[in-house]
């Protein structure tokens, strides 16, 4: 049975000022859905077009089924979890971006910085617990030079050079080239020598210019987060891409963001995972708007799947969405729950309600409920296997 017999179709709602009209427009509206339908069954490229047909006129058990034919096709039953402990070395920052809750100016009561002990410290909380990836980023802390931020890295790699580094947004490199009057690769360079390992996806927010001016006006714009991924892949890292959702933007930025990344996608292939980010309003200054609802973080999720054809995961980040819908999202398009996210700072400080860290029970736990097989992972999506507290990664060639 081809995928347009089983896939139920939409319930739109339309406004049409007679029976007529209002049959008509539902037939183009069904014949319009029928076409993508085809195309995802077929594993055919959407449009723009068919990017805000889906997120504007599509319902959400529909848009959550069709995620889940391309999710499962890449993943199978497969959701993906890893070990993982976060480090923000500083939340002193030099931008003040209104989404922000967690950056301080210098003399705040809650700005802190970390010392080479603290961060030992926490990366052998991490080794004990079996963590594979140490997640760092943080504030730019005008204050601090180049070799400071260097040596957050190199006191990591010293202290556990069995964990992986995934560590600085493009917004984090871009303000180290310009604090250090160096090139992006040469800063990349250093840092992969250092131990850098993979980057995260932060900094994206939405990439179209007149939002991004609206909520941080003076940080690397969009030009600036492409050229340093590119730069990034083009050295060997890897590295993931994101999405703030439910702040100022629109459909049609949201939609663009997706072929923005899809098209750099198109020339490097070094994106691992999408991750769409609920914006979280409390204490920040833009805490008047309502936070998206887990139908739209669902709806979300879906789209992103379906647009980012050349990407191999979605991860639906707990944190943000909290673990109900981070569970729904394994179903509605995401394979990934992220981890463990020990010590996660920047979204509790917007109010996020999610604990600060699960354990890898309770990560089985909410996996099984779905009725998804949990799989350990490492940062590049291999594997992991696990001796007591001893691990090692699968030869992907046995």
């Amino acid at each position: 049975m081809s995928l347009t017999s089983k896939c139920t179709r939409a319930s739109i709602q339309l406004r049409p000022t007679d029976s007529r009209s209002k049959s008509i427009m539902s037939q183009t509206l069904t014949s319009r859905l029928d076409s993508i339908v085809d195309r995802v069954d077929n594993d055919e490229r959407l449009s723009l077009e068919d990017g805000l047909f889906l997120e504007q006129e599509v319902d959400l058990h529909t848009l959550g089924h069709l995620a889940n034919i391309v999710r499962e096709r890449r993943n199978g039953n497969v959701a993906w979890y890893n070990k993982n402990i976060h480090l923000n070395p500083t939340n002193v920052c030099v931008y003040r971006c209104r989404f922000c809750a967690f950056r301080a100016d210098l003399r705040d009561e809650k700005a802190y910085t970390f010392s080479d002990d603290m961060i030992r410290e926490r990366v052998l909380e991490g080794r004990a617990g079996g963590a594979t990836e140490i997640h760092v980023v943080g504030g730019l802390h005008h204050k601090k030079k180049f070799d400071w931020y260097m040596n957050v890295i190199r006191t990591i790699h010293e202290t556990c050079p069995e964990i992986h580094i995934k560590a600085w947004t493009p917004v984090e490199i871009h303000w180290f080239s310009f604090i250090s009057k160096k090139p992006i690769r040469w800063v990349l360079e250093q840092m992969m020598e250092a131990g850098l390992g993979s980057m995260p996806g932060g900094g994206a927010e939405i990439f179209d210019s007149e939002i991004r001016r609206q909520i941080c006006e003076h940080k690397a714009d969009s030009d600036v987060w492409f050229d340093v991924h590119r730069t990034a892949h083009e050295l060997g890292l890897r590295s993931n891409a994101t999405m703030l959702y439910g702040h100022l933007e629109q459909a049609s930025h949201r939609i663009d963001h997706l072929l923005r990344l899809r098209e750099l996608q198109d020339e490097t292939g070094g994106f691992q995972t999408y991750i769409p980010l609920a914006f979280h309003p409390e204490n920040t200054e833009l805490d008047h708007i309502q936070k998206a609802d887990g139908l739209f973080d669902l709806r979300m999720t879906a789209v992103g799947r379906l647009m980012l054809d050349n990407f191999d995961h979605v991860k639906a980040y707990w944190i943000m969405l909290g673990k109900q819908t981070a569970q729904l999202a394994l179903c509605y398009g995401a394979d990934d729950l992220d981890g463990t996210v020990v010590h996660e700072l920047i979204y509790h400080d917007a109010g996020a309600k999610t604990p600060e860290g699960m354990t890898v029970e309770q990560l089985h736990h909410l996996i099984r409920e779905t009725g998804r097989e949990p799989v350990e992972r490492d940062t590049v999506y291999r594997r992991v296997l696990r001796d007591g507290s001893d691990w090692r990664v699968e030869d992907r060639d046995s």
